[in-house]
């Protein structure tokens, strides 16, 4: 019953997560539809995606890798044994070192910008000088991005220590809402006024929108009793635990995101048949953005949930607690993933073109769009799974393992891009299925290590998970791809056709792996029953006493 409980609790939480983080994801298709429709896959789009791509590197390092996975558990240990005085003088300590580092590193950020420019697409320069050098300029607006996201995770990381997962996880919608209000207001509106371009008003507000997201979570900070008062001190035993794991975090957790890096450099040099160098670097950027809802709903939610548990249980050397914990989110990632993967396989052409297409994004960045998003799918357990298994290394203080493998990853995913690129036709989609294929192999060689270190992670039980819920998502599949299939012979391939092949094949494709996994008994699915049911037997029992209390 306790660790029934205990995966209920979990799955409430990431629930809750996940419904935050939704509106978030949403929120960030819509401004990637106004790019689109504002740009399309142009040149001016590929300069802002690699001037934002540059700070945006940190905004995952920071919001859900390193700062994350080094903080929290320190500062539930803080919470846990010194109290509410001792984690917020913690605070106040990493706030300030933030602020005086990642503002160094923005400082030197904007000063070479060309430098990085030149390093993420040296194609550029020869080929499309303008391009070039508006890409600076991208990059220098945004550069303080940096600094604002770091502060804006290091304020996730102290209320979601203290159980507070929905405000933080609706702060990444604030910044959608912001980047699309301010960049429009600055960039559409005022811009003939202040003299900007619409492409520079855009990257102003992606500055406001990161502005706005800290101030979000600044209320709620207070009311569970945190207040931002500059400290500095060196040689705090909390702080200089927190930087000697966030070094090596850093890389740990930079491998998906240095991997797409070096595949937009990758992608700068390729010259396609239609577009010439004018469209790989969006397309990719298009599908990665697609592929950041599932990722974010299910594997960022889901950790995020899990890291206070397990550093918990770290701390209080449960390791019995821990690995059914981590057992069970892994479980859960899976339950989510795998499915999310197949569908974004079967479905991908019909959701790029529902979404994005349109203006100046036309049919042809729709189906290169949706090429690369089915290569970045099938990658997708594995960029949960990271989520998940590399933050449980840093809760028992090791993280040397993840950045090993991190730095493994880096290396055979440039020697696979380099190789696919050159031996065969795939073009930018080879650079997404790279992508995919190294985090797989982060994840696999993670849970291998894991495994030994803390002698086991009920690995048969998860084993037997993955083949049933795999043996499911491929029924779905199936059935997903028939019904697709027949709509688009009834009713072609316009946006009304589109629309209603997602209405009607996802619900199908949902209750097809909901019955199999039903057949085939899957625990999770259980868990993920008990948990979405409660709620409704809340409100049903609530109704029926109404009722009663109205009646004569």
């Amino acid at each position: 019953m306790a660790v029934r409980a205990q995966k209920d609790e979990i799955f409430r939480s990431a629930t809750l997560v996940s419904g935050a983080v939704l509106l978030s994801r949403v929120s960030g298709l819509v401004r990637e539809i106004v790019m689109a429709h504002l740009f399309g896959a142009s040149r001016v789009y590929d300069a802002f995606s690699l001037g934002f791509r540059i700070p945006n590197l940190t905004r995952d390092l920071f919001a859900e890798g390193a700062l994350s996975s080094a903080f929290v558990p320190t500062f539930s240990e803080y919470l846990s044994t010194k109290g509410r005085k001792g984690a917020a003088e913690l605070a106040n300590l990493v706030g300030t070192a933030v602020i005086l580092i990642v503002g160094v590193l923005c400082a030197l950020g904007v000063l070479f910008a060309p430098a990085l420019v030149g390093l993420l697409a040296p194609g550029w320069e020869t080929a499309d000088p303008g391009k070039f050098a508006l890409a600076i300029t991208m990059t220098r607006i945004m550069f303080p991005f940096l600094l604002l996201v770091a502060l804006a995770a290091q304020a996730m990381g102290i209320l979601n220590a203290c159980d507070r997962f929905g405000v933080p996880a609706l702060a990444s919608t604030m910044f959608n809402v912001g980047a699309v209000v301010f960049g429009a207001a600055l960039g559409l509106w005022l811009g003939p006024r202040l003299k900007i371009t619409a492409i520079e008003g855009m990257a102003y507000g992606v500055v406001l929108g990161g502005a706005l997201q800290l101030a979000w979570q600044i209320p709620s900070l207070r009311r569970a009793g945190f207040s931002f008062r500059p400290k500095l001190d060196w040689s705090h035993p909390g702080l200089r635990r927190i930087i000697r794991l966030m070094l090596p975090a850093i890389i740990g957790s930079a491998a998906v995101q240095v991997n797409v890096a070096v595949n937009t450099n990758f992608a700068s040099t390729i010259v396609d048949p239609v577009r010439g160098v004018n469209g790989p670097v969006s397309w990719l950027q298009f599908a990665f953005r697609f592929m950041q809802l599932p990722l974010g709903l299910f594997g960022v939610a889901i950790a995020a949930a899990t890291l206070p548990s397990i550093s918990r249980s770290a701390v209080s050397g449960k390791l019995g607690e821990f690995r059914r914990t981590l057992a069970d989110s892994l479980g859960m990632v899976l339950l989510l993933t795998l499915p999310s993967s197949v569908g974004l396989v079967v479905l991908g052409h019909s959701m790029i073109a529902a979404i994005y297409q349109g203006h100046r994004f036309v049919t042809y960045d729709t189906q290169q769009t949706a090429a690369a998003l089915a290569c970045y799918a099938i990658g997708l357990s594995g960029y949960a799974a990271i989520k998940v298994l590399a933050p449980a290394f840093y809760a028992l203080g090791n993280a040397r393992v993840p950045m090993l493998v991190s730095l493994a990853s880096i290396l055979i995913n440039y020697l696979v891009a380099f190789s696919m690129l050159r031996w065969t036709h795939l073009g930018h989609a080879a650079l997404a299925l790279a992508t995919s294929g190294v985090a797989l192999f982060g994840a696999v060689a993670l849970l291998w290590v894991l495994r030994e270190r803390i002698a086991g992670v009920h690995g048969r039980e998860l084993l037997k998970t993955t083949l049933k819920i795999a043996a499911a998502s491929v029924v779905m599949g199936g059935a997903v791809k028939l019904s697709s299939s027949l709509l688009a012979n009834w009713m072609g391939d316009s946006r009304l056709a589109r629309l209603t092949d997602l209405a009607i094949s996802i619900p199908l494709g949902v209750a097809v792996f909901w019955a199999a996994c039903r057949v085939m008994k899957v625990a999770e699915l259980e868990a993920a029953r008990r948990v979405l049911a409660s709620p409704l037997a809340r409100f049903a029992g609530s109704s029926v006493l109404k009722s009663g209390n109205d009646g004569p």
